[in-house]
């Protein structure tokens, strides 16, 4: 007989209990058994009194969902979820409304067959919490399994979720990469000194993801780690996507000159990977851009950007044309307005690309914001210069930069005094990344906004591995009383390396 391994298995994508791992249908037959949830539960989006649920059945069926405010589910209210087929590639979303604030809401999901309707699986559970009156307190990080580094459990797998569930959030703030479609693994790689990192493999980590299919099983590898599952299924996200979700540095309108791809149409790679992506992120539905506002009360408006859908081409990005850019005309004419009206203490603009650190794409063009010089504002620039001076002029205080995307962590203060335009009001940009990918950095600033740097954590050397370190979370507190907004750039274990506080702006 044929001996199979556990990482054939995973290989196979029947392995703990996980009947598809990639989409298409089982390779069983269904009759007489009960569905299963196959990925555990995700929870996302907590918006005032509502929240998305997120699971994926293993057949076609219909999903439940229990939610009541107390862990042993008495006085709770049931509700009828959507049916999943292969078309959603068996996963879906409910929209809980009408919940508590302030609460943690405890919720339980539950698949019935389509073919034998009242033949239930067995519940899979998860909680969350809504925006209340308290403080808020929340994480933020990005890029998962990059750069050739996915689960080893000898390493502790994405072992930064447990540290990151450990601080207790209110939710988790991803700020892109929350996939790498590009970047293929193999099963083994050896480490600088010798050591050997061996990677849980499945058919559609070992190449490019190109197909609908390929792209599903990227979101499907990352929910075969427990940390990642476990932090699922007890903190809610607000999910943004950056290059990775489709490929490396992309454009709307690029064709590829890469190898790897038999397709090299940007556009028509991004229309597969953007149904993955709502498929199996819990976020509401959504058709075009992905830019939203979530609002958590009276503490905290986070505006998420979509800097991705809008993004003009990476070369020759020096224009003098502020209609051109990262986010587009409508995108940030949203942002100004949003900027203005907003009520909230604390304004979070979750930008998938920093603002002061230059990103190169190859040795002439620029992927990110900074246009690598010192000088006023040109190119991509414009669009935040834009941003910032409406801001300013409206007397818009309390904003606030996170992101992730240079596989470092570092915190810049921005001021007028330093920079080449002086009607802004100084802010902060924080970056803390990767969450579980190769780490690299740090990145030239680019002088146009008067950054300043007060910590930076960077690796010695470029690709360093999640073995050796060098992996970041950061955590934000906002206070109920004082209103302060304190920031943590943390380590994978979740020690505080640097922290400062912000002191709340004058009403």
């Amino acid at each position: 007989m044929t001996s199979i391994s556990r990482r054939n298995l995973l290989r196979a994508g029947v392995a703990g209990g996980v009947v598809s791992l990639a989409g298409g249908a089982p390779a069983f037959s269904w009759a007489g058994s009960r569905p299963v949830l196959t990925h555990g539960v995700q929870s996302g989006d907590p918006v005032g009194n509502s929240a998305v649920v997120w699971s994926r059945a293993d057949r076609p069926g219909r999903l439940w969902v229990q939610v009541s405010k107390r862990p042993d589910f008495r006085g709770s209210r049931v509700l009828r979820g959507p049916i999943v087929t292969p078309g959603s590639d068996f996963t879906g979303k409910l929209t809980l409304r009408g919940l508590p604030a302030g609460e943690r809401i405890h919720y339980r999901v539950r698949a019935e067959s389509l073919d034998r309707p009242g033949l239930f699986g067995a519940p899979v559970s998860g909680s969350l919490r809504t925006a209340g009156r308290k403080g808020v307190r929340f994480v933020w990080t990005g890029d998962v399994v990059g750069q050739g580094w996915g689960i080893d459990p000898a390493y502790g797998g994405l072992k930064l979720f447990e540290s990151m569930r450990r601080r207790q959030p209110d939710f988790l703030l991803h700020s892109g990469d929350t996939v790498y479609a590009d970047g293929p693994l193999s099963e083994t790689v050896t480490l600088p000194d010798g050591r050997i990192w061996r990677n849980v493999v499945t058919e559609e980590k070992l190449k490019v993801a190109e197909t609908l299919t390929e792209y599903r099983g990227q979101y499907a590898y990352n929910l075969l780690d427990p940390a990642y599952r476990a932090f699922a299924a007890e903190v809610p996200q607000i999910n943004q996507w950056d290059d990775h979700e489709v490929t490396n540095n992309w454009y709307p309108g690029e064709i590829l000159d890469d190898a790897r791809y038999t397709e090299k149409r940007v556009d028509v790679l991004a229309e597969r990977a953007r149904q993955a992506y709502h498929e199996w992120v819990p976020t509401p539905f959504r058709e075009g851009p992905v830019h939203r506002k979530i609002s958590y009360g009276p503490l905290l408006d986070i505006f998420v950007l979509d800097m991705r859908t809008f993004k003009d081409a990476n070369d020759g990005n020096t224009y003098a044309d502020p209609a051109r850019g990262l986010l587009g005309r409508e995108q940030r004419q949203w942002l100004i307005r949003g900027l203005r009206e907003s009520k909230a203490t604390w304004k979070v603009i979750a930008n998938d690309l920093p603002i002061g650190l230059v990103v190169p794409d190859g040795a002439a063009a620029q992927e990110g914001v900074a246009q690598g010089d010192p000088g006023a504002p040109k190119g991509r620039e414009l669009e935040f210069a834009q941003v910032l001076q409406s801001a300013h002029r409206h007397g818009v205080t309390g904003i606030v930069f996170l992101t992730a995307d240079v596989h470092y962590t570092q915190a810049n203060h921005y001021d007028p005094v330093r920079a080449a335009i002086q009607d802004f009001t100084p802010f902060w940009e924080f970056v803390s990344g990767p969450a579980h990918a190769g780490a690299f950095g740090p990145n030239a600033l680019d002088g146009t906004f008067g950054p300043r740097t007060a910590f930076v954590n960077a690796p010695p050397v470029a690709n360093t591995s999640p073995a050796d370190g060098f992996q970041h979370f950061g955590e934000v507190e906002i206070d109920a009383g004082t209103r302060a907004f304190t920031v943590h750039l943390r380590d994978r274990e979740g020690a505080s390396l640097w922290s400062t506080t912000l002191a709340a702006p004058r009403r």
